[in-house]
């Protein structure tokens, strides 16, 4: 082979940390299943000399009981690996005659489709490559194609590496304790620089940061920075490490300094050509931890809702947070609208103790036509903020439909909403 063909190679074993091995040779690899790895090793044989002695060389570190096989694509590579025992070489243009007398078994296919094919009378690689493709996707859809070219030994979907085989991790030991903000953010521009790099060359991107200061009273100070979405940007890196030790600073000199990037895939945005642009995310978490630090973290994010009855409960979570999918309910169409007044007036109720007869809310006062209810509704009384509540559906002399409640626990009346 010549030394720019692309060559990957697959260990197969079992009982073997196969995935501990493979990055001894290359930073590109992707476990296949617990037993098998495959890895792209083009170029190693500048350094180790022909396919086979690369072959050899990893069966050494993997152990005699571990199957290695190089092909030129990885599809090849991994059933050799399962099919053949020891070394296997596959030259480019021979995956066909070399794959051909492996058993069906070692396909990904679902048990349904292999049971088809028994039947058929097909037990091999090659008598499933001799089909035509045609009649496959008939019977078999994309599956059929996807499989014959397995057969073939053909290239599928390129190599996927794991981003957890990689650690980004950079880390530093000053020289003497520093105690400031301003020289410590020299140090995180010096290690998130290098960690943004290294990223890059990767192709990932960071999901949050951990960061974690040894400090002079020999104590550790650990923060672990979230972010909405996967980045690389260092200024916003930085700024974001700023705002974080200006709000929560250590409480001692810093005498080394350890941040560890989570990879992710990078985030791909696609604008429309007629939409206006979007603020960036970057821009917006900025922005909140502005907001966060004027004003606490209680106070800064996006309402939740609770799992409770009590009217108007709800909470305040971190904004920029991926959203829950939820199954979607159709309900039917609504004829009635409730405008909630926020917060709920206090009203005057005559008489205080029976059924309404006259209603003063602020501008909105009348007699009370028609009036429904009470609905008696309680919570939380497994607590020490218990709630319970009185509602009345009420048509005052206005002509409008109104909704009054009396707190039970305060005999307080409030006027709730107006219904539309």
């Amino acid at each position: 082979m010549k030394s720019e063909t692309q060559l990957f190679a697959a260990i197969h074993a079992t009982g073997i940390a196969t995935a501990g091995i493979a990055p001894h040779f290359s930073p590109r690899v992707e476990t296949v299943d617990p037993n098998t790895v495959v890895l792209d090793v083009s170029g190693m044989e500048r350094l180790l000399g022909e396919p086979y002695r690369v072959a050899t060389a990893i069966q050494a570190q993997a152990g005699p009981q571990a199957n290695v096989a190089i092909a030129p694509n990885e599809n090849a590579a991994i059933h050799a690996a399962r099919g053949y025992p020891g070394i296997v070489v596959i030259p480019p243009g021979e995956e066909t005659a070399r794959l051909g007398g492996l058993p069906l078994e070692l396909l990904d296919a679902s048990p349904e489709i292999l049971v088809v094919l028994r039947r058929w009378g097909l037990r091999t690689f090659r008598d499933l490559a001799a089909l035509p493709e045609a009649g496959l996707i008939e019977r078999f859809g994309q599956e059929g194609a996807r499989l014959r070219n397995l057969a073939l030994g053909l290239p599928g979907i390129p190599l996927k590496p794991d981003l957890s085989a990689r650690v980004y991790r950079e880390s530093m030991e000053l020289e003497y304790p520093v105690r400031l903000l301003e020289p410590l953010c020299f140090v995180f521009s010096r290690l998130v620089g290098d960690l943004c790099a290294e990223m890059e060359r990767n192709g990932v991107a960071a999901l949050s940061l951990a960061i974690e200061l040894d400090l002079e009273n020999r104590q550790c100070h650990e923060h672990t920075i979230r972010l909405p979405i996967p980045s690389r940007n260092t200024l916003h890196f930085l700024k974001l490490l700023q705002l974080e030790f200006e709000a929560r600073p250590p409480s001692a000199p810093v005498t080394k300094v350890t941040i560890t990037a989570e990879p992710s895939k990078p985030r791909t945005l696609q604008q429309g050509l007629f939409l206006p642009p979007t603020p960036e995310p970057e821009k917006l978490e900025l922005t909140l931890r502005r907001l966060t630090a004027l004003v606490g973290e209680s106070n800064v994010g996006s309402p939740e809702l609770i799992d409770t009855h009590r009217p108007g409960a709800f909470r305040v979570a971190p904004a920029l947070q991926p959203p829950i999918q939820k199954s979607i309910v159709t309900a039917a169409a609504t004829r009635v609208a409730f405008r909630v007044f926020r917060p709920p007036l206090p009203a005057q109720v005559h008489p205080k103790d029976g059924p309404p007869q006259h209603v003063k809310a602020g501008v909105i006062r009348g007699k009370v036509l028609v009036c429904a209810g009470p609905w008696r509704t309680s919570g939380d009384w497994w607590t020490t903020n218990p709630w319970a509540r009185d509602d009345f559906d009420l048509v005052l002399s206005d002509g409008a439909l109104y909704r009054l409640f009396r707190e039970i626990f305060s005999d307080v009346w409030y006027l709730d909403g107006r219904y539309d």
